[in-house]
């Protein structure tokens, strides 16, 4: 079954892929810094007690 690598839209065979649903290991990578950097998020309220997301996230160390 050829599926589309939801990354870079590079068409890839299923049972051949082991980064699958990604069509390697680079754009597995790209997909969770996605998610890591809040660059991917699922809309919806905070949870309770958990700060809301700001547009400075991640914060620099540096003063």
């Amino acid at each position: 079954m050829q599926v589309k690598c939801p990354t870079c839209r590079r068409e890839i065979e299923w049972s051949a892929a082991p980064s699958r649903p990604f069509c390697s290991e680079r754009c597995r990578l790209i997909d969770l810094g996605a998610w890591l950097t809040q660059r991917n998020a699922i809309p919806g309220e905070p949870a309770p007690g958990e700060p809301e997301a700001s547009p400075d996230w991640p914060r620099s160390t540096e003063t």
